[in-house]
């Protein structure tokens, strides 16, 4: 069992390996941190969503932006999509649990907002319909998955591929990738 447990640690410092020696994805950072700050700047919100441990994922990181980081500071207007059950169950009941995202973009989403899409495969199809519905709004669109992008891809302002095809290696990734996002965005607007 050790054995085992020391290849799942080798093969998560390896993925972060790759992803501190990958100048493109560096730039992507620094861009996604720009865009998010301007979003704020401008009295715009983030909305997050994923499914499974990417809904977890965007739960955490627009709890990061709304309630505080590293430091106390005034609350930022981010907020995962899924947290409102009652919200999720009724458009998944009367239009399908596709729907879900695309409705709640419908409803919260403003010219100016920024949707922050989690998807490691980049094919889920509510994640999906939620990008295009925020392409149509004005929004834009930061999309984070792992390295082959899937379609979501091709249809964000901000690619973050993860270096791995391996589903836990990815969500270590994105974590580690949305932790510095925060950091740098409370940096820059609070100082």
């Amino acid at each position: 069992m050790k054995s085992a447990i020391e290849s799942m640690l080798l093969d998560s410092i390896s993925m972060k390996k790759a992803m501190l020696h990958d100048d493109h994805l560096l730039t992507i950072i620094e861009g996604v941190v720009k865009q998010i700050v301007e979003t704020f700047e401008i009295g715009g919100k983030v909305l997050f969503c994923g499914n499974g441990g990417s809904a977890a994922d965007a739960q955490h990181l627009a709890a990061e932006l709304s309630g505080r980081f590293y430091f106390n500071r005034k609350a930022l207007f981010a907020e995962a999509l899924h947290v409102n059950s009652s919200f999720i169950t009724a458009v998944s009941n009367d239009f399908g649990f596709e729907a879900v995202y695309e409705r709640a973009v419908e409803a919260m989403g403003r010219s100016g907002d920024l949707l922050f899409a989690i998807s490691t495969s980049g094919n889920s199809i509510n994640v999906l319909r939620a990008i295009k519905k925020a392409q149509e709004i004005g929004m834009k669109i930061v999309g984070m998955t792992g390295e082959e992008g899937g379609q979501m891809a091709s249809l964000c302002d901000f690619i973050l591929k993860i270096p791995s095809s391996d589903t836990p290696r990815i969500q270590e990734g994105q974590v580690l990738i949305g932790h510095a996002i925060c950091a740098l965005v409370e940096r820059q607007i609070f100082g």
